[in-house]
């Protein structure tokens, strides 16, 4: 199975287009199948989201009234907050799994792959790439 490990700095952003490493890695591909996205972090996530029209600000607002970034939380290692960085994975998934068609990933015309990370604790996040062929 082909597979890819990268790695990316999140410093000073909270949403982060990935879309085309993406696109790279599935460039070698031949064929149709399954692409595997994984972020491999507790607190980090996955999301297909239009980018540059303002959905990566409405985004992160919509996850900061979810999860607002105060002391409520039992989990408390960290910074105040960062318990609500745990519980993002529940709401924004790990993972994300994209058909390829003919060596091509399919996507909508304004579908973008982003991991979403709100920790400011952690800017070195791993996404798994992998491929299984149909």
């Amino acid at each position: 199975m082909p597979a890819e490990r990268l790695t990316v700095d999140t410093a000073g952003r909270q949403v982060i287009d990935i879309t085309d490493r993406v696109l790279e890695f599935a460039g070698d591909l031949n064929g149709d199948g399954l692409l595997s996205v994984f972020v491999p972090h507790a607190t980090a996530g996955l999301a297909l989201l239009e980018t540059g029209a303002g959905s990566e600000g409405d985004l992160v607002e919509a996850i900061e009234r979810l999860l607002p970034r105060d002391g409520r939380y039992r989990h408390r290692h960290g910074s105040e907050g960062h318990g609500a960085d745990h519980l993002l994975p529940a709401f924004v998934s790990a993972s994300l799994v994209l058909p390829v068609v003919d060596g091509d990933v399919v996507l909508g015309t304004w579908q973008r792959v982003v991991i979403v990370d709100t920790n400011r604790e952690n800017n070195a996040r791993s996404v798994l790439l992998s491929f299984v062929a149909g």
